[in-house]
Protein backbone atom coordinates (compact mmCIF):
# COMPACT_ATOMS: atom_id res chain seq x y z
CA UNK A 1 0.00 0.00 0.00
CA UNK A 2 1.46 3.44 -0.89
CA UNK A 3 0.53 7.00 -0.30
CA UNK A 4 2.65 9.87 -1.95
CA UNK A 5 5.61 8.77 -3.48
CA UNK A 6 9.08 9.80 -1.58
CA UNK A 7 12.51 8.52 -1.08
CA UNK A 8 11.61 7.63 2.58
CA UNK A 9 10.23 4.60 2.46
CA UNK A 10 8.40 2.22 5.84
CA UNK A 11 8.07 -1.37 4.79
CA UNK A 12 5.39 -3.04 6.80
CA UNK A 13 5.85 -6.94 7.11
CA UNK A 14 3.33 -8.83 9.11
CA UNK A 15 2.49 -12.98 8.44
CA UNK A 16 -0.63 -12.02 8.99
CA UNK A 17 -2.80 -8.94 6.80
CA UNK A 18 -0.31 -6.09 8.15
CA UNK A 19 -2.97 -3.06 9.40
CA UNK A 20 -2.25 -3.04 13.15
CA UNK A 21 1.38 -2.06 11.88
CA UNK A 22 0.15 0.12 9.64
CA UNK A 23 -1.76 1.47 11.74
CA UNK A 24 0.88 2.42 14.27
CA UNK A 25 2.55 3.88 11.56
CA UNK A 26 0.10 6.16 10.37
CA UNK A 27 -0.47 7.25 13.97
CA UNK A 28 3.38 7.92 14.06
CA UNK A 29 3.21 9.74 10.60
CA UNK A 30 0.25 11.94 12.07
CA UNK A 31 3.12 13.61 14.59
CA UNK A 32 5.01 15.15 11.82
CA UNK A 33 4.88 17.68 9.48
CA UNK A 34 6.58 18.40 5.92
CA UNK A 35 7.09 14.56 5.86
CA UNK A 36 6.31 12.74 2.69
CA UNK A 37 6.65 9.44 3.27
CA UNK A 38 5.87 6.66 0.92
CA UNK A 39 4.63 3.07 3.06
CA UNK A 40 5.10 -0.36 0.99
CA UNK A 41 2.85 -3.21 3.22
CA UNK A 42 3.79 -7.34 2.61
CA UNK A 43 1.11 -8.74 4.27
CA UNK A 44 0.94 -13.02 4.46
CA UNK A 45 4.58 -13.61 4.72
CA UNK A 46 5.15 -17.35 5.46
CA UNK A 47 8.41 -18.28 3.94
CA UNK A 48 12.00 -17.08 4.75
CA UNK A 49 12.64 -16.10 0.58
CA UNK A 50 9.62 -13.74 0.75
CA UNK A 51 11.20 -12.08 3.84
CA UNK A 52 15.00 -11.63 2.39
CA UNK A 53 13.65 -9.92 -0.73
CA UNK A 54 11.40 -7.55 0.72
CA UNK A 55 14.34 -6.86 3.22
CA UNK A 56 17.00 -6.13 0.39
CA UNK A 57 14.44 -3.83 -1.16
CA UNK A 58 13.92 -1.97 2.37
CA UNK A 59 17.61 -1.35 2.46
CA UNK A 60 18.11 -0.02 -0.66
CA UNK A 61 16.09 2.30 -0.05
CA UNK A 62 17.75 3.35 3.32
CA UNK A 63 13.96 2.93 5.11
CA UNK A 64 13.26 1.01 8.32
CA UNK A 65 11.11 -2.16 8.40
CA UNK A 66 8.21 -2.60 10.85
CA UNK A 67 7.33 -5.79 11.57
CA UNK A 68 4.40 -7.93 13.16
CA UNK A 69 5.56 -11.62 12.79
CA UNK A 70 4.37 -14.34 15.54
CA UNK A 71 6.11 -17.42 13.58
CA UNK A 72 9.56 -17.96 15.45
CA UNK A 73 11.67 -18.54 13.03
CA UNK A 74 10.49 -15.61 10.90
CA UNK A 75 11.55 -13.41 14.42
CA UNK A 76 14.57 -14.70 14.53
CA UNK A 77 15.37 -14.22 10.59
CA UNK A 78 14.19 -11.00 10.23
CA UNK A 79 16.61 -9.83 13.29
CA UNK A 80 19.18 -11.76 11.50
CA UNK A 81 18.51 -10.02 8.00
CA UNK A 82 18.61 -6.26 9.81
CA UNK A 83 22.26 -7.05 11.15
CA UNK A 84 23.06 -8.76 7.85
CA UNK A 85 21.63 -5.25 5.58
CA UNK A 86 22.52 -2.93 8.38
CA UNK A 87 18.64 -1.72 8.61
CA UNK A 88 16.13 -1.10 11.19
CA UNK A 89 13.74 -3.13 12.21
CA UNK A 90 11.01 -2.00 14.80
CA UNK A 91 8.63 -5.03 16.64
CA UNK A 92 5.55 -3.79 17.13
CA UNK A 93 4.26 -7.19 18.88
CA UNK A 94 7.35 -8.57 20.13
CA UNK A 95 7.16 -6.73 23.51
CA UNK A 96 3.76 -6.52 24.22
CA UNK A 97 3.94 -10.71 23.65
CA UNK A 98 7.03 -10.77 25.95
CA UNK A 99 5.12 -8.49 28.88
CA UNK A 100 2.28 -11.11 28.30
CA UNK A 101 4.69 -13.54 28.83
CA UNK A 102 6.32 -12.51 31.76
CA UNK A 103 3.48 -11.34 33.80
CA UNK A 104 0.85 -13.83 33.30
CA UNK A 105 3.17 -17.25 33.03
CA UNK A 106 1.52 -17.91 29.34
CA UNK A 107 2.78 -18.79 26.23
CA UNK A 108 1.05 -17.20 22.71
CA UNK A 109 -0.26 -19.48 20.01
CA UNK A 110 2.26 -18.48 17.25
CA UNK A 111 -0.63 -18.40 15.03
CA UNK A 112 -0.74 -15.54 12.03
CA UNK A 113 -3.88 -13.62 11.93
CA UNK A 114 -5.66 -14.63 14.75
CA UNK A 115 -6.77 -11.11 15.44
CA UNK A 116 -8.39 -10.95 12.05
CA UNK A 117 -10.23 -14.23 11.90
CA UNK A 118 -13.64 -13.54 10.25
CA UNK A 119 -16.60 -12.77 13.36
CA UNK A 120 -18.99 -10.33 13.05
CA UNK A 121 -16.75 -7.62 14.29
CA UNK A 122 -14.66 -8.08 11.28
CA UNK A 123 -17.33 -8.08 9.34
CA UNK A 124 -18.56 -4.57 11.21
CA UNK A 125 -15.12 -3.03 10.31
CA UNK A 126 -14.96 -3.72 6.86
CA UNK A 127 -18.39 -2.66 6.37
CA UNK A 128 -17.95 0.36 8.46
CA UNK A 129 -14.13 1.31 6.73
CA UNK A 130 -15.83 1.22 2.85
CA UNK A 131 -18.89 3.47 3.87
CA UNK A 132 -16.75 5.98 5.26
CA UNK A 133 -14.25 5.88 1.97
CA UNK A 134 -17.33 6.06 -0.44
CA UNK A 135 -18.29 9.12 2.06
CA UNK A 136 -14.99 11.30 2.54
CA UNK A 137 -15.28 14.67 1.86
CA UNK A 138 -19.22 15.29 1.70
CA UNK A 139 -19.26 13.05 -1.27
CA UNK A 140 -22.61 11.69 -0.84
CA UNK A 141 -24.33 13.71 1.55
CA UNK A 142 -27.54 11.16 1.44
CA UNK A 143 -25.22 8.59 3.42
CA UNK A 144 -25.36 11.07 6.61
CA UNK A 145 -28.78 10.19 7.06
CA UNK A 146 -27.01 6.25 7.50
CA UNK A 147 -24.15 7.28 9.37
CA UNK A 148 -22.81 6.61 12.98
CA UNK A 149 -20.70 9.77 13.08
CA UNK A 150 -20.89 12.97 11.16
CA UNK A 151 -17.71 15.18 11.12
CA UNK A 152 -18.26 18.74 10.58
CA UNK A 153 -14.73 21.17 10.27
CA UNK A 154 -13.03 23.72 7.66
CA UNK A 155 -10.09 22.30 5.33
CA UNK A 156 -7.26 20.80 7.18
CA UNK A 157 -9.15 20.33 10.29
CA UNK A 158 -8.00 16.32 10.10
CA UNK A 159 -11.04 14.86 8.58
CA UNK A 160 -10.43 12.61 6.48
CA UNK A 161 -7.56 10.63 8.76
CA UNK A 162 -9.86 10.55 11.61
CA UNK A 163 -12.90 9.89 9.95
CA UNK A 164 -10.89 6.27 8.84
CA UNK A 165 -9.39 5.90 12.41
CA UNK A 166 -13.12 5.93 13.59
CA UNK A 167 -14.29 3.25 10.92
CA UNK A 168 -11.25 0.57 12.06
CA UNK A 169 -13.44 0.59 15.16
CA UNK A 170 -16.30 -0.28 13.73
CA UNK A 171 -18.22 3.29 12.91
CA UNK A 172 -19.95 4.41 9.56
CA UNK A 173 -18.77 8.19 9.76
CA UNK A 174 -19.40 11.07 6.95
CA UNK A 175 -16.88 13.90 7.47
CA UNK A 176 -18.47 16.90 5.85
CA UNK A 177 -16.57 20.61 4.72
CA UNK A 178 -17.85 23.67 6.31
CA UNK A 179 -17.55 26.43 3.42
CA UNK A 180 -19.24 29.50 4.16
CA UNK A 181 -20.32 29.77 0.64
CA UNK A 182 -22.14 26.74 0.66
CA UNK A 183 -25.22 26.27 2.59
CA UNK A 184 -25.12 23.47 4.68
CA UNK A 185 -27.10 20.29 3.19
CA UNK A 186 -30.72 19.62 4.54
CA UNK A 187 -29.32 16.29 5.55
CA UNK A 188 -27.24 17.97 8.31
CA UNK A 189 -29.93 20.05 9.66
CA UNK A 190 -32.25 16.61 10.32
CA UNK A 191 -29.97 14.61 12.10
CA UNK A 192 -29.91 14.84 15.87
CA UNK A 193 -27.23 15.95 17.80
CA UNK A 194 -25.83 13.07 19.31
CA UNK A 195 -24.34 12.12 15.88
CA UNK A 196 -22.95 15.21 15.30
CA UNK A 197 -19.07 16.17 16.46
CA UNK A 198 -17.57 20.14 15.07
CA UNK A 199 -13.70 19.84 14.77
CA UNK A 200 -11.76 23.53 15.08
CA UNK A 201 -8.54 24.47 15.87
CA UNK A 202 -6.41 27.59 16.60
CA UNK A 203 -6.02 30.23 13.68
CA UNK A 204 -2.28 30.60 14.15
CA UNK A 205 -2.31 26.27 13.92
CA UNK A 206 -4.16 26.61 10.91
CA UNK A 207 -2.25 29.04 9.03
CA UNK A 208 1.06 27.26 9.01
CA UNK A 209 -0.82 24.08 8.70
CA UNK A 210 -2.19 25.75 5.54
CA UNK A 211 0.45 27.61 4.11
CA UNK A 212 2.54 24.23 4.57
CA UNK A 213 -0.25 22.61 2.54
CA UNK A 214 0.56 24.97 -0.27
CA UNK A 215 4.33 24.25 -0.02
CA UNK A 216 3.97 20.61 -0.95
CA UNK A 217 1.54 21.01 -3.57
CA UNK A 218 3.93 23.87 -5.30
CA UNK A 219 1.03 26.87 -5.20
CA UNK A 220 1.52 30.10 -4.09
CA UNK A 221 1.76 30.71 -0.10
CA UNK A 222 0.00 33.82 -0.17
CA UNK A 223 -3.31 33.04 -2.02
CA UNK A 224 -6.48 33.57 0.14
CA UNK A 225 -6.46 29.82 1.26
CA UNK A 226 -3.98 30.54 3.88
CA UNK A 227 -4.56 33.99 5.06
CA UNK A 228 -5.53 34.72 8.78
CA UNK A 229 -8.38 36.82 7.51
CA UNK A 230 -9.85 33.84 5.24
CA UNK A 231 -9.53 31.40 8.57
CA UNK A 232 -11.27 33.39 11.00
CA UNK A 233 -14.30 34.12 8.34
CA UNK A 234 -14.21 30.28 7.97
CA UNK A 235 -14.19 29.66 11.67
CA UNK A 236 -16.49 32.34 12.72
CA UNK A 237 -19.04 30.61 10.18
CA UNK A 238 -18.19 27.31 11.44
CA UNK A 239 -18.63 28.66 15.20
CA UNK A 240 -22.01 29.91 14.14
CA UNK A 241 -22.95 26.56 12.29
CA UNK A 242 -22.03 24.79 15.50
CA UNK A 243 -24.10 26.66 17.67
CA UNK A 244 -26.88 26.16 15.29
CA UNK A 245 -26.89 22.50 15.92
CA UNK A 246 -26.04 22.22 19.06
CA UNK A 247 -23.00 19.72 18.47
CA UNK A 248 -20.18 19.04 20.28
CA UNK A 249 -16.91 21.09 19.48
CA UNK A 250 -13.73 19.65 19.51
CA UNK A 251 -10.44 21.86 19.30
CA UNK A 252 -8.22 19.60 17.75
CA UNK A 253 -4.99 21.92 18.28
CA UNK A 254 -2.13 19.55 19.10
CA UNK A 255 -4.19 16.73 19.43
CA UNK A 256 -3.16 13.26 18.42
CA UNK A 257 -5.80 11.62 16.01
CA UNK A 258 -6.09 8.48 18.56
CA UNK A 259 -6.96 11.41 21.36
CA UNK A 260 -9.49 13.27 19.36
CA UNK A 261 -11.02 9.82 18.74
CA UNK A 262 -11.20 8.54 22.12
CA UNK A 263 -13.31 12.38 22.81
CA UNK A 264 -15.41 11.63 20.19
CA UNK A 265 -16.18 8.10 21.42
CA UNK A 266 -16.72 9.27 24.64
CA UNK A 267 -19.68 11.71 23.61
CA UNK A 268 -21.36 8.53 21.12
Amino acid sequence: MSIEQSSNLITICSDSIGDTAEAVVQAVIHQFQNQQITIKRYGNIRHEEELRKLMEEAAQHQGFVVYTLVQPELREMIKEEAVRLDLRIVDIMGPMMQAFIDTFDDAPQQRPGLLHQLDENYFRRMEAIEFTVACDDGRDLGAMLKADIVLLGMSRTSKTPLSIFLAHRGKKVVNYPIIPEIAPPQELLSLPTNRLIGLTMKPEYMLKIRSERLKVLGLPTGSQYASLERITEEMEYASSLFNKLGCPVIDITDKAIEETAGIIMGYI
